[in-house]
């Protein structure tokens, strides 16, 4: 027997769609949904024909609210839907930032922002093609889990 899900639409916001199955709660995480008062929907392991198995984030906050910088570090195969009225009123493609802040934490623990807390954690990207980010102040080549 097949079951219909059904979530509703947002007012305004964002959907976020073709994200890798599994990969919602990172993206949670990383977006620091927790620390804003806003409504929050995933979809987990959602059919997909073109992935397999998908995951779908429905975000109803003021769009200004959600810096989507970090999504195209994490995934930048992911279609970013950005709803107003109801209505989806842009569609963003994401790509791989070239500099990330305080997202992730240099490992080396010679590495200045091992000694200085305060300092930012930087990292550049260097190679586009391999997806390798390296620390801005080390070069420390940072390693996806």
């Amino acid at each position: 027997m097949a079951s219909i899900l059904n979530v509703g639409r947002i007012a305004e916001g964002f959907v976020l769609d073709h994200i890798q199955a599994g990969k919602s709660m990172e993206i949670y995480k990383y977006l620091n949904l927790g620390k804003l008062d806003c409504t929050v929907a995933i979809i987990k392991n959602a059919r997909s024909a073109k992935m397999g198995k998908k995951d779908i984030m429905k975000i109803e906050c003021p769009i200004d609210y959600i810096d989507l910088e970090v999504l195209g570090f994490i995934d930048h195969n992911i279609t970013v839907n950005i709803v107003k009225d109801e209505e989806i009123v842009e569609k963003m493609a994401l790509t791989l930032p070239k500099e990330i802040r305080n997202i992730i934490r240099c490992r080396n623990p010679r590495c200045i922002t091992s000694i200085e807390q305060e300092l930012e954690q930087v990292f550049l990207l260097t190679n586009e093609e391999k997806e390798i980010y390296r620390c801005k102040y080390c070069e420390e080549k940072y390693k996806k889990k």
